[in-house]
């Protein structure tokens, strides 16, 4: 306890500090400089740069460094939205019809699918041909039912018809006025409808390189270009993309970096080993002991000036475990709640954690940081050994008795999941006497496994996409589970479906006001909490340092990472510490 009231007691301190002299490159309007090499790491690998593939942290955050659409978050407030491709929009009276003006200066990366080898400009015919492309079915589009399913005015029927080819209509709800002006047209107002359109789903992409890559497309019109895919096994490298024509508030021209280097560290310690190397700009997600010794035994290190900048940021996330419940032995309910009467969260916190998450998961699956959402009115479930036994004994194994193994899977995460998985193993067997056995393995691998149901029980994560109950609880959504289970199921891991929770799903995203939409999700997630498909485990808060010398980079509840405005800024002292290793 005392290193962590420490180490709270410096974060006002550190982040006080706000600018540090000198440069390294040429020098922009406000003292801001160009050039430069961003280090970051992975502790996993990204899954996939295709747009409508895109389902994990690590493959979002380097897609929104390559490809943009209509409008995008505020890194700085992920609650407000910026133009992007929009210069500007309309909304109509009822809410229903969206009119969007685009820029007329954006331009897809250069690349030999165009002629010439240059990029072209980006029209409104590009955001109707992306679209639908959103609404065709494909085993690599996961991401429709999450954006224009139900909402955009023609998309499910469209979405229908591709699945014997070609739709023989248009995109109902998507039409182009003029080359640079794009209306949508929605089936009723939503509150969310805007965010959705700034995550990777709605990404503008090129015909032409759909045409020549496929699901392997990697060119958008972003700041930066990727430009060693196929050669990433140690670094993944993005460069300038020296045609965007994105400014900032000054009228700085950017990108400022030239070039982001991304690694992929498998441990947490190494990756800290290499931040304070000076081989790493930023690191996130550290454990909070580690950064208390930190803080400790280099102190001079955070005084002002400090050399580096800490922060501690609630996230919209949560931590979770998902159960099969298409077959035994978690088809039954009250396996489920006993399995989530016999975890102690506060102990996984306290004991395996070192306190370094916002809170435990005993009310619902929605993070308690979501802003204007009262988790809190939902019961969930606390540490209740008798109450575990009893339901395990109702539901026919009594004191574990002819309870099968338990297969759980997971990936590896810096090692923390790995600890974590441990302690519920202890947990389950002095509680209920069943069995686990759990196997570690790449995060892509987890990822296709679970899709496929091909473990009893999945170690998960679910980090918003955009502020807002809804996106937590469409994860849940029964409709779109297969009937199959050879099919995939994703997002529903679970293959969870209960049709009240449904239609109480469906009353809130069609709610006309924030608060009748918050009522109808704040009832379905007491359903889905009584039918308990999941362990809910632990609502994240991480630890994050970055080097003084880096600029405009915003940590945020979303975790979601903005390059384009980062600069990079070295003192005296600081220009004599380049990196020691390459």
């Amino acid at each position: 306890m005392r290193k962590l009231l420490f180490l709270s007691a410096i974060l006002s301190l550190l982040l006080a500090s706000c600018s540090g002299p000198g440069g390294n490159g040429k020098e922009g309007l406000g003292g801001r400089v160009y050039g430069g090499v961003f280090r970051l790491n992975e502790t996993e690998k990204y899954h996939t740069f295709y747009p409508y593939a895109i389902t994990d942290l690590i493959s979002a955050n380097i897609a929104y460094q390559v490809y943009e659409g209509l409008v995008k978050f505020n890194p700085g407030n992920v609650t407000e939205l910026r133009p992007s491709i929009a210069e500007s929009w309309t909304m109509n009276d009822d809410g229903t019809v969206y009119t969007f003006k685009l820029r007329k200066d954006v331009y897809f990366q250069d690349d030999a699918c165009f002629d010439g080898g240059k990029g072209r400009n980006v029209t409104a015919a590009d955001f109707k041909y992306s679209f639908e492309l959103l609404c065709t079915q494909s085993p690599d589009n996961l991401l429709f039912s999450g954006t224009f399913k139900d909402k955009v005015k023609g998309a499910n029927e469209y979405y229908a018809a591709s699945a014997s080819g070609k739709p023989s209509a248009d995109l109902e709800g998507v039409k182009v006025i003029d080359d640079y002006t794009l209306q949508i047209t929605l089936n009723a107002p939503s509150s969310s409808f805007l965010y959705i359109l700034a995550s990777p789903g709605c990404f503008v992409v090129s015909k032409e390189g759909i045409n020549k890559y496929g699901n392997k497309l990697r060119l958008g019109t972003g700041p930066f270009v990727i430009s060693n895919a196929e050669k990433a096994d140690q670094n993944l490298i993005l460069v300038k993309n020296r045609n965007y024509y994105g400014t900032d508030s000054l009228g700085n021209k950017l990108p400022f970096l030239d070039t982001i280097m991304i690694s992929f560290l498998p441990t947490k310690s190494k990756e800290l080993e290499a931040f304070k190397n000076n081989d790493l700009d930023v690191v996130f997600g550290l454990p909070a002991e580690s950064v208390s010794e930190m803080v400790e035994s280099s102190i001079k290190d955070f005084k002002n000036p400090p050399k580096y900048v800490l922060d501690r940021t609630p996230e919209l996330a949560t931590q979770y475990y998902e159960f099969i419940t298409t077959r035994p032995p978690f088809n039954n309910v009250k396996v489920r709640q006993a399995f989530s009467y016999a975890i102690n969260r506060d102990k996984i916190i306290e004991n395996v954690l070192n306190r370094e998450a916002y809170g435990p998961g005993i009310y619902g699956f929605c993070p308690q940081s979501l802003i204007g959402y009262d988790v809190t009115k939902i019961k969930g479930y606390s540490y209740d050994p008798e109450k575990a036994r009893q339901l395990l004994a109702e539901a026919g194994y009594p004191g574990g008795k002819g309870f099968p193994d338990v297969r759980i899977e997971l990936n590896s995460g810096g090692a923390r999941h790995s600890k974590v998985v441990e302690e519920i193993k202890n947990q389950l067997k002095d509680v209920l006497n069943v069995n686990l056995d759990y196997y570690i393995v790449p995060l892509s691998q987890k990822m296709e496994d679970a899709k496929y149901a091909r473990a009893d029980v999945f170690r998960s994560a679910w980090i918003a996409d955009f502020p807002s109950p809804e996106n937590f609880l469409w994860v849940f959504y029964g409709k779109t589970v297969p009937d199959s289970m050879s099919k995939p199921s994703w997002p529903n891991i679970p293959r969870y479906r209960n049709a009240v929770y449904d239609s109480l799903f469906d009353l809130g995203r069609s709610a006309k006001t924030r608060q009748e939409s918050y009522s109808y999700f704040q009832q379905a997630e007491q359903v889905l909490m009584n039918d308990a498909p999941i362990i809910v485990l632990w609502h994240d808060e991480n630890m994050k340092l970055a080097h003084f010398h880096v600029k405009n980079f915003y940590f945020n509840p979303m975790n979601l990472r903005s390059f384009s405005e980062v600069y990079i800024q070295r003192g005296t002292a600081e220009q004599k510490e380049e990196p020691k290793s390459n």
